[in-house]
């Protein structure tokens, strides 16, 4: 079966849609057969970023490896059984259409809480939630205590992997590997970072998940979207001259990120 890769949380402008898109196509351009969903119906940034790739490679005449997309099959509401959900026929048909063809199928969730995004956790075997260096973000998954910034307790975001947890148990599935990605850090702001990382840490002994280290904030990953390119394509499209200092470091944060992921049968060579 293929393992499932979620990337969501409750809110958006994270970079939920830039890591999916790296981190799919990372796994691609390293020989693995990947299929992608995009659960935002409304807007479908992956969507567009996956379909905008798609139209730069036919461009210049590429054949860059990439993730396969599909929308989600639309359903006849009258084979639905009594009580079941349409979304949940959807995105079951969605994934199950994956499966023999794909080592990972990776699901980019919503800004927000719905049935799909609900369901999706459900079925991750890694869970990805990326957070900005933020504690109006740090609130999506606890609460804190404003003068000593203590965690009081999880919150919404946090319930919703825990029922996703508990479903997986009921169903004999193994725990998902949860793992928050402090992404979009700036080059400042110390005293913050550490008090943040301070949070996070207690939280994630208190809820189970793990922390690593994601992209911090960089002018190239808002240069990459209209072409749906990543930092592992500048190479192969012909960047004029050295990749600047900024690329570099952004390409080796995404090695990182892929290496703390610890997928199964992933070996990060780039």
């Amino acid at each position: 079966m293929a393992h499932i890769i979620v990337v969501g949380n409750e809110k958006g402008g994270a970079g939920k849609s830039t890591v999916s898109m790296h981190v799919a196509t990372a796994l691609s351009r390293m020989g693995h057969r990947v299929g992608v969903l995009d659960l935002d119906l409304r807007q479908k940034t992956f969507g567009r970023y996956v379909h905008n790739r798609r139209a730069t490679l036919d461009k210049l005449g590429f054949d860059l490896p990439s993730p396969e997309y599909r929308d989600l099959p639309e359903v006849d509401r009258s084979s639905l059984k009594p009580g079941e959900n349409p979304y949940d026929r959807r995105l079951s048909l969605a994934v199950a259409g994956m499966e023999a063809d794909a080592d990972f199928i990776l699901i980019d969730c919503p800004g927000s809480h719905t049935r799909l995004s609900q369901v999706a956790h459900s079925l991750a075997d890694t869970l990805i939630t990326p957070l900005n260096d933020s504690f109006v973000d740090f609130d999506l998954l606890a609460h804190v205590d404003a003068d000593t910034n203590k965690v009081l307790g999880p919150s919404v975001y946090s319930e919703m992997v825990w029922n996703a947890r508990q479903l997986r148990a009921q169903a004999g599935l193994k725990p998902i590997d949860w793992i928050v990605v402090r992404n979009r850090l700036g080059a400042q702001m110390m005293h913050n970072k550490k008090k943040m990382g301070d949070a996070l840490d207690e939280l994630a002994k208190r809820i189970g998940f793990r922390v690593a280290p994601g992209f911090n904030e960089r002018v190239i990953f808002r240069e990459l979207f209209p072409r749906g390119l990543t930092l592992l394509d500048l190479r192969d499209v012909g960047v004029q001259g050295q990749m600047n200092i900024s690329n570099v470091a952004a390409r080796q944060e995404l090695r990182e990120l892929m290496k703390a992921l610890n997928l199964p049968g992933v070996t990060v060579n780039f």
